[in-house]
């Protein structure tokens, strides 16, 4: 099958969730199928990375967008059009034209989409299209405005309506339309109630994954928090973590070290003095740094109160063995449930709770974080999702 990938992003480094799921897409898809990416880019050093994703795309097509966001053009046009900023901000005449270009050149049996906000740049095709949506955008817009001053909110409220209003117009232009998890289907079937989404959820990466689970030392337990916090939600997490939730730990647990880790760790993290607490910056590169933190610590905490999608963070820690404690919202989306893959905390103390709990017993430790491993191998690894997105563009061959 030839396939036509569009991303809103060049996928690698895998530092970002929709870098890691569409490179393990790739890798497994090109097994099979033949593959034509065009992605967006905002620096020419993104352009070095062509040789990772090469082995896997028949042909690359880097295309620039907007550098800076935040130009005073790109604010106007948002401002003064009918369209929302993220899209605006994302726009690329010259994926416009390279997509032009392919339509007359060539001919795909599908046309795979990751998020809404590249749509625009699609030529009128009689081509299939399966968009994918990574999270409910608007949604995740919301939860940003929200978390602004009241004074400054008035000013994005009616681009939170164009961006909502133009993901369901993006939704109803797609032949099909997938979600990476349940909780995401739902919404988009709540709003649009012809569309009947399929699911092709996110996994663990491979490097991730740990083939044998080895016995953990708990004797000075190790608390982890990792992220990319140029995200709201990781920062918030991060902060609540530190603020709310390892005040009433110290009062817990007798030794202990909580770390927080990822890119932009240090300039998101308020300044800390406490000697058990770590903040540490990961380049995007650096994998076998992030590999290694998750499988020296005990415990993975994911304070996480803002929406969107499924964490990949939570898959990489279920797959390398380390048992994750978190919100309701944090686990959305997964097949989980408290006490048995997961431990499910909503509030300081709930989490204190939970942590004291599973750290205090042995025979917890060990079930929860096997029967994670267990789900990782039977519904979250790349491979089985590759192949059942296989049969996801093969209907859409058939409509």
């Amino acid at each position: 099958m030839k396939i036509l990938m569009i991303t809103p992003y060049v996928p690698y480094p895998t530092s970002s969730g929709g870098q890691i799921r569409t490179f393990n897409l790739l890798k497994y898809l090109s097994r099979k199928n033949e593959i034509v990416l065009v992605c967006l880019y905002k620096f020419d050093k993104e352009k070095q990375y062509e040789s990772f994703l090469r082995p896997y795309c028949k042909k690359i097509y880097f295309c620039r967008r907007p550098e800076k966001p935040w130009q005073i053009k790109t604010i106007f046009k948002a401002v003064f059009s009918s369209q929302p900023f993220l899209i605006v901000r994302n726009f690329s005449e010259e994926a416009k034209n390279v997509l032009q270009q392919l339509f007359s050149d060539e001919n795909f049996d599908v046309i795979h989409v990751e998020t809404f906000y590249v749509m625009p740049h699609l030529p009128k095709t009689n081509t299939p299209i399966l968009l994918v949506e990574q999270t409910i955008e608007y949604e995740v817009y919301r939860h940003f405005v929200d978390s602004l001053p009241f004074f400054i909110r008035f000013l994005f409220l009616t681009d939170i309506v164009k961006l909502k209003y133009w993901e369901r117009y993006y939704w109803n232009k797609a032949d099909m339309v997938a979600a990476v998890c349940e909780s995401d289907k739902k919404i988009i079937t709540s709003l649009e109630g012809k569309i009947k989404p399929t699911i092709v959820p996110n996994g663990a990466g491979d490097e991730m994954i740990v083939k044998n689970l080895s016995k953990k030392k708990n004797q000075m337990p190790v608390l982890l928090f990792q992220g990319n916090f140029l995200w709201l939600q990781n920062t918030e997490a991060a902060n609540y973590l530190v603020e709310k939730i390892y005040p009433l730990l110290e009062n817990r647990l007798d030794r202990f070290k909580l770390i927080i880790a990822g890119q932009s760790a240090s300039k998101k993290i308020k300044p800390l003095s406490e000697k058990n607490i770590e903040v540490i910056d990961v380049e995007s590169k650096n994998n076998h740094l992030v590999k290694n933190l998750y499988q020296e610590s005990t415990l993975f905490i994911a304070p996480i109160f803002g929406p969107g999608g499924t964490r990949l963070k939570i898959l990489a820690a279920m797959a390398s063995g380390l048992p994750v404690v978190s919100t309701r919202i944090g686990v959305e989306g997964l097949d989980v449930k408290d006490g048995q893959e997961v431990m499910i905390a909503n509030s300081p103390m709930e989490f204190v709770e939970k942590i004291g709990s599973i750290l205090r017993d042995e025979k917890q430790y060990e079930t929860i974080r096997s029967n994670a491993h267990r789900l990782i191998d039977r519904i979250y690894n790349w491979e089985k999702i590759s192949k059942n997105l296989e049969v996801v563009y093969q209907k859409l061959t058939k409509k």
